[in-house]
């Protein structure tokens, strides 16, 4: 039986409450809260906060996996297929790490390696409105129930938080065992990236695949690139032309 995750009303980030516990807690151990007051984004940067609205969620790996650099891109697979499961919400990935819907961000992963383990942080945007949006200058975000026209249950933190325990724990074995070329088939078919003009740190071009490794492909016009680190501004995501 998948345990179920734990619900604190209010934390700093569900990554940090796990890691100040992390040598009490088990693998496949998740906690998640509603409002989160000092969140962060990949390189540090701050996650607006919008306390009852969103989903935010971290689940210990302590597991051995073959291939835990490429962790991030099957995580966001688990959440894409959570929010698909519990809402009929189907969204893409914008690699690395972004849930995406038209162009906009519904939501980010931030895996962050601690003391032998490996901590999953999903942040979700669930019930904001556009005046939310607005009011934080985050013109590219977009929520859940903007996308459903209507406002997702109550319940809907504690469902996806259960169905996103229930992937790591049942969903992603293949990924354990063979790393990304295990989902790698499914994450082309969602990743926003390919065939769009990209600029990464260092160069620009056509994305054109994800390789085994997890890497992104970029055609620069005089070459492939492999990319695995860095930022990467895709054209028509995040407004970017």
């Amino acid at each position: 039986m998948v345990r179920a995750p734990l619900f604190v009303p209010e934390t700093d980030s569900t990554n940090s409450w796990c890691r100040r516990q992390l040598e009490q807690l088990p693998d496949g151990f998740a906690v998640y809260t509603t409002c989160q007051t000092a969140g962060r984004g990949r390189r540090g940067r701050a996650w607006a906060n919008a306390p009852g609205q969103g989903l935010y969620y971290t689940i210990v790996c302590k597991r051995p996996m073959a291939d835990p650099a490429a962790l991030p891109l099957a995580v966001s697979l688990a959440a894409a297929h959570a929010l698909e499961e519990e809402l009929g919400v189907c969204c893409q990935v914008k690699w690395p790490n972004d849930l995406i819907w038209k162009g906009r961000k519904l939501g980010g992963i931030l895996c962050e390696a601690a003391q032998g383990a490996i901590l999953c942080g999903i942040g979700i945007n669930l019930m904001q409105d556009e005046e939310y949006f607005s009011q934080n200058e985050l013109v590219h975000g977009v929520s859940a129930a903007q996308i459903l026209g209507r406002m997702p249950n109550e319940d809907t933190p504690e469902r996806l938080a259960q169905a996103m325990s229930e992937i790591f724990a049942e969903g992603l074995e293949g990924f354990y065992q063979k790393g990304f070329a295990a989902v790698r088939s499914e994450y082309l078919s969602r990743c926003a990236n390919l065939g769009r003009r990209v600029s990464f740190d260092g160069g620009e071009g056509q994305a054109v695949d994800v390789d085994e490794a997890g890497r992104l492909v970029v055609d620069t016009g005089e070459g492939k690139q492999a990319v695995f680190t860095g930022e990467v501004t895709v054209q028509g995501v995040y407004g970017a032309k």
